[in-house]
């Protein structure tokens, strides 16, 4: 199995968790000829399953889950309770007079990774950490084709010596979470091409670029480059079928030179969104946070709220460098302009 005998175009719709990804989204990408992803992170075991057969429904080719390699938690008391005090001037503005906290702090990896074995989608892939040899085997015993998350030389090479099929190579200008496991994130600051023109030399897996790419000039210039395909995020995010809030949808599709930037205060993990109340609100606390999944739990019912009242200042606007340049249309159409651009070039 190769990267290129599961889908014929050299796009993959990058997984955006959060509720962006919906079956629809993905299986019309899948159907349209590219890679459909399902985020699956910050989903419980049924929802994933729900999910998975919602989009089996709807397309017989193709398409990915994704998940967050992570451990569960132990934050201590005062740590928690420190959080909380630090996002105070954020939830009192809500008028409320104290922070729910979560029953969880996030999903059961171990639980998910079962489940994935059993629903055997073809591709799978991960982020924010990397997985051992015997997983990938147990993967590969199960016929899925297994894609790790690099943002440094290194990572791409330690996904390869895990096993890996192939590596998604994350440049900082990549709208989400930055999937850094090695060394500091903040450490990790290359750009997309600069970070593919350092890792195609150094691995022999298949590579995959990400961030700030948008058109289909913007394709031809990686697959130049080495990449065998290229992951999209930012612009599937305005698509028709994308399920992020109308509201959040119209600040991207208005967002023109709006800046974007890396911020831990939403999650405890570095990601890039576009600039609201939030960030410049948390900006000289962001390094004093929880880190993630514990600040990403407490800010939850912030921006739950958020939704409720179509407030995009309290949201966490996630979009790359790129996003003004996001175009509105169907996921299909979409696939079939990039096609017809990447043709042109």
């Amino acid at each position: 199995m190769t990267l290129r005998s599961l889908f014929p175009l050299p796009i993959i719709q990058g997984p955006m968790a959060g509720g962006c990804t919906t079956p629809a989204l993905v299986a019309a990408v899948s159907n349209a000829g590219a890679l459909g992803s399902i985020a699956a992170s910050l989903l419980a075991p049924d929802k994933i399953r729900q999910q998975v057969a919602e989009t089996r429904s709807l397309t017989d080719k193709p398409f990915q889950l994704n998940l967050f390699v992570q451990r569960q938690p132990h934050p201590s008391r005062e740590e928690v309770e420190r959080g909380v005090e630090l996002l105070r001037p954020v939830w009192s503005s809500l008028g409320w007079s104290e922070l729910a906290l979560p029953f969880k702090w996030c999903e059961d990896f171990s639980a998910q990774f079962e489940l994935l074995l059993e629903l055997k989608p073809a591709v799978a892939s991960f982020t924010f950490d990397i997985l051992t040899p015997e997983q990938v085997s147990r993967l590969h015993g199960a016929g899925i084709f297994v894609i790790g998350t690099a943002t440094r030389v290194d990572e791409a090479q330690a996904w390869q010596q895990a096993g890996a099929d192939a590596v998604v190579l994350s440049g900082v200008e990549a709208g989400g979470h930055r999937g850094t496991f090695i060394g500091d994130q903040r450490d990790a600051t290359l750009g997309a091409i600069e970070l593919l023109k350092a890792v195609v030399p150094q691995v022999g897996i298949p590579v995959i670029s990400a961030g700030n790419v948008m058109t289909g000039a913007d394709i031809r210039e990686r697959l130049n480059l080495g990449a065998a395909a290229v992951q999209m995020g930012t612009a599937f995010l305005v698509t028709d079928e994308a399920g992020i809030h109308p509201a959040y949808k119209h600040r991207l599709q208005i967002a023109g030179s709006s800046p974007t930037r890396l911020t831990r205060a939403f999650s405890g993990r570095y990601a890039r969104g576009l600039v609201n109340r939030f960030m410049q609100q948390m900006e000289g606390a962001e390094e004093q946070v929880p880190p993630y999944p514990v600040q990403n739990a407490l800010t939850g019912p912030i921006r739950f709220e958020a939704a409720k009242r179509g407030d995009t200042e309290l949201m966490s606007l996630w979009c790359g460098t790129g996003v003004g340049r996001a175009r509105r249309m169907s996921a299909a159409r979409l696939v079939q302009t990039l096609v017809d651009e990447l043709q042109g070039a």
